[in-house]
């Protein structure tokens, strides 16, 4: 039980660090929305996904 919270917890502030991140970055604001979106919808995935495309020069451009 208690691997769980703290899995939860450490799951927890990765998205709050990743939504920081995405919210100081240069890209456009409608793509600063949906990768918010997308890391509140799908926590854990939806972190992975940016940490792999969000950063840098991987940034997903549509």
């Amino acid at each position: 039980m208690k691997f769980n919270g703290i899995l939860g917890l450490i799951i927890l502030i990765a998205d709050i660090f990743a939504i920081i991140k995405i919210a100081q970055s240069s890209a456009s604001t409608g793509l600063k929305i949906l990768w918010i979106v997308i890391v509140l919808i799908l926590p854990v995935v939806g972190l992975v996904v940016w940490f792999l495309m969000g950063p840098g020069d991987k940034r997903l451009k549509l």
